[in-house]
């Protein structure tokens, strides 16, 4: 069986790094709580919005996420089981291609090259399970989709749902 796994806000902790960068450039204390259900940008002011946005192109930015938790271990076991491909929209911004394939490298070793997909539409995607964030991703999948739960996604309800890797882990493995 062919999986699918996102990166951002799935294996990797997009969310939580923008309120970081966010609160470091300004000097504020906005909150992961405050921000569900909404994009990050959703709940700064308004002249501040598109500071959110610039963190995309900061250098270094994919580079030093954070993995979620559990992610490893369990896309390890995923990978025993599955044939898991790394499905990621990497061409809107520009460091993002290079910095994603080096994290990939640094965290989830286990998974060949070759597996990666750094894509722009993953429309393309054909196989048995999707795991992602973005409802629009998961609307086309032919196959099994599942959201996988971020702040922004929490309203989304007609998809199946995953909250963590040990859901995942239960449902998957």
């Amino acid at each position: 069986m062919i999986l699918f796994v996102d990166m951002d806000e799935v294996m990797a902790d997009t969310y939580t790094a923008h309120i970081e960068y966010y609160n470091r450039e300004f000097g504020e204390s906005l909150t992961f709580e405050e921000c569900m259900g909404h994009e990050v940008w959703q709940k700064v002011p308004e002249y501040r919005k598109d500071s959110i946005w610039q963190h995309y192109y900061q250098k270094g930015f994919f580079r030093g996420l954070r993995p979620m938790e559990n992610s490893i271990e369990v896309l390890k076991e995923l990978n025993e089981k599955y044939s898991v491909y790394v499905a990621s929209a990497a061409m809107q911004f520009p460091n993002s291609l290079l910095e994603k394939h080096q994290w990939l490298d640094e965290h989830f070793p286990f998974i060949h090259w070759k597996k990666r997909i750094l894509c722009g539409d993953k429309k393309i995607l054909r196989g048995d399970i999707l795991i992602d964030d973005r409802s629009h991703n998961l609307e086309n999948f032919i196959g099994r989709p599942l959201i996988y739960t971020s702040p922004h996604n929490i309203h989304t309800n007609h998809f199946e749902r995953v909250n963590s890797w040990e859901e995942i882990a239960r449902e998957l493995l």
